[in-house]
This record gives structure tokens, sequence and C-alpha cells, in this order.
């Protein structure tokens, strides 16, 4: 399958697997928690966050919830976002593409966990000013990326991942007022992810 039809079936494979992504879930450990501590550093107490491409809210949002962070979940597939609405009603979760977001809103902590590695690499660019305009001068944002440029399809139904290399995503939080904190590629320790972690530059005068 070519990759760019694996990348348009990304939303549609999502919905159709909802049931069995959100039981799969519900069963691993939070392998997560160090960098979302090291991510809740950054924050004011009870900062709010957009968790773009919140799935079913566990287990990340469930833990950012329960430690007194607001959240507001964005996700493409309904099943996902109807399943966020039963487990934490009193937050705000929507049927949205993050690369059509434009809410209005800034928050203090911006997250895209295992959801922006989806998006081809021209759709990443084009993200880092939507991460921008929703954040709050401080806020952190933080996402996962490949380790390296490219483009990858696994699993048995194709699941499309895509990566620009480290020198351009440095590059592109610079260019949209964000300093990178943290860096780690193929974290042994979280499950073999790739890492990002930065902050809002609060002077932008002289960020292009």
């Amino acid at each position: 399958m070519p990759s760019s039809e694996a990348a348009d079936r990304i939303i549609d494979l999502y919905q159709r697997q909802a049931s069995d992504w959100i039981e799969k879930r519900a069963q691993s450990r939070l392998f997560e928690r160090a960098w979302l501590d090291r991510f809740r550093a950054l924050l004011p107490p009870a900062g709010p966050v957009l968790d773009l491409g919140c799935g079913s809210a566990m287990p990340i949002a469930g833990y950012l919830i329960g430690l007194g962070h607001p959240v507001v979940g964005v996700d493409s597939a309904p099943a996902m976002i109807a399943e966020c609405r039963r487990r934490f009603p009193q937050q705000e979760w929507s049927v949205g593409d993050m690369r059509q977001l434009a809410l209005g809103r800034r928050f203090c902590g911006i997250l895209a966990w295992d959801s922006f590695f989806h998006l081809s690499c021209e759709d990443q660019r084009r993200m880092f000013p939507i991460f921008r305009e929703h954040a709050a001068p401080d806020a952190a944002l933080m996402f996962t990326s490949g380790p390296a440029h490219g483009e990858a399809i696994f699993g048995g139904e194709p699941l499309y991942h895509a990566s620009l290399d480290a020198s351009e995503y440095r590059s592109l939080l610079g260019r949209n007022g964000f300093r990178v904190v943290s860096h780690v590629a193929d974290d042994r320790d979280c499950g073999g992810h790739t890492i990002w972690l930065a902050q809002r530059i609060e002077t932008l005068g002289s960020v292009a």
C-alpha cells in the first residue's frame, strides 16, 4: 500500500479498532509516567492541558486528571471520544482533526503522544504553528516522533508512521517559539519511544 494511502486511513483504522485498542491499552502499565512527570514539572498547579490524539483518555489523560489538571481532549475517532466522555464526563472532549485545530484558546500544556507521528511529514511541519497558537506563555509541549527521517508502515493492517529528522524538529520548534527541554531517541525505559519535551519562550518578539 502506498504510504500516502496508509496515512489517509489512520482515522478510519482507529475508529474501526477502537474497542480492541481501548481494551489492550487499559491492560498496559503507565510506562509514560516519568515523562508525564517531567511535563507536569513545567506546568503550574492545575494548569489546563490540551491532549491531541487523546484516544480513550486512558491512561495518559486519566493520570493528569487525577493530579488535578483539567484536560481538553481531541481525537479524530468518535468511538474514542465516546469512551472519554463515559470515563471523564466533567472534562471537555471533541471529535476533531489536529491538523485543522483552531480552538481560540491557549493551554499550559500540549500533548501529542503516539498521535503526532501518524501524520505525514508535511502535515507534521504544518502542526508547529498550530502548537504555537494554542500554547500559553511558558507552556509545555510534548510529542513523540520517530528516531530519524522516514516513513514506516507496521502491523497486519497498515499503520502509518512518519518522522522528520532531529535537526528539523529543533528548527521548527525554535522558529515557532519553543526551546527544547529534553529529547531522547529510542528511550528504552519508555517502550522505545522517541520523545520531545519543549517549552514556549515567553518573549516572542524576535521569533519569526
